[in-house]
């Protein structure tokens, strides 16, 4: 997943227009497939989200006045070579409502967006609503426990524009999503007050923003965990230290992201299970049967795991 808008590297998105239809062929952290159909009913806003995370926040703010469609959902396959259809292109373009990463995460929307201007669209880009510069480093923003407060916060502000006549249906249920994440701030909570200082190792820092919320101690090289993020080889003397973190025992932990695996990463579960060192595997694309809050809280309660029951929890 590109991070770095001065020299991109090979993941960074790529939009073609063809002269008839829109089609497009992005190189992004998502989940490879087309977007379902969104068969939004009459009467309800039509909504998306570029990742099915956001995607789930929209529906779970929205409710029944709100059909939201993911683009990047399927937690199951690659997500770093994302192909979408001319039907991908049709539905972001019909949205009233759009939720969007940023930081080069998700940048072909802006392109399809640009191909079909609307004046009544909004749309929402985390990056942009935190505040955040194109220099920064990790675009995994979801698994910042702080995140999602403000994103819900700005999706029951858009819906009640687009909606004023069901406003207090969206702050009513903008309230309830609030609760829902109040079991994974205990969980990070509880983490940081039992365990901080806990030595981890990584493949990409997908989790990163969990880990240091919980106050885990990452050991993992900056430089090898954006060089995976970003398909690039890594160089044999940075292998060479996250290997001996296993070797010496000197995590007690790895997370690695479960969607996207090499020999690197192959090489690396290796060495974790021959040292005994509990492994987790972490999603970029929400799982099916969670939703955010029981995801996050999912994977922090898989983290605890690892650390008081030397469990691995290679899938949730």
């Amino acid at each position: 997943m590109s991070v770095n808008p001065v020299e991109p590297p090979a993941r960074r998105p790529v939009l073609a227009l063809a002269a008839l239809a829109v089609a497009i062929t992005v190189s992004a952290c998502g989940a490879s497939g087309s977007a379902a159909k969104s068969g939004g009913a009459p009467g309800r806003i039509t909504a998306v989200g570029a990742e099915s995370q956001y995607a789930n926040v929209i529906s779970q703010i929205g409710g029944r006045y709100v059909n939201a469609t993911a683009i990047m959902s399927n937690p199951n396959t690659d997500p770093h070579t994302f192909e979408a259809s001319p039907s991908v292109a049709s539905t972001v373009g019909a949205a009233k409502l759009i939720v969007q990463n940023g930081l080069g995460y998700d940048s072909f929307m802006n392109k399809i967006e640009a191909a079909s201007p609307s004046r009544s669209r909004r749309v929402i880009e985390v990056q942009t609503l935190l505040g955040l510069p194109d220099s920064t480093r990790n675009p995994h923003l979801w698994y910042d426990p702080s995140t999602m407060p403000k994103v819900a916060a700005a999706i029951v502000r858009d819906l009640s524009a687009l909606a004023p006549e069901h406003g207090a249906y969206f702050r009513a249920n903008g309230r309830r999503f609030d609760a829902t994440l109040q079991p994974w701030f205990r969980a990070v909570a509880s983490f940081k007050r039992l365990h901080a200082g806990t030595a981890v190792a990584v493949t990409e820092p997908v989790a990163d923003y969990m880990l240091q919320a919980a106050g885990a101690d990452i050991r993992t090289p900056w430089v090898l965990q954006a060089d995976i993020m970003n398909g690039v080889d890594p160089a044999p003397q940075d292998v060479t230290l996250e290997d001996n973190l296993f070797k010496q025992h000197r995590v007690k932990v790895f997370l690695y992201n479960r969607q996207v695996t090499n020999t690197v990463t192959q090489s690396f579960l290796k060495l974790a299970d021959q040292n005994h060192i509990p492994v987790v595997g972490v999603y970029e694309t929400m799982p099916a049967g969670y939703s955010y809050g029981s995801w996050m809280l999912a994977e922090t309660r898989a983290l605890s795991a690892a650390v008081t029951a030397h469990r691995s929890t290679n899938s949730l």
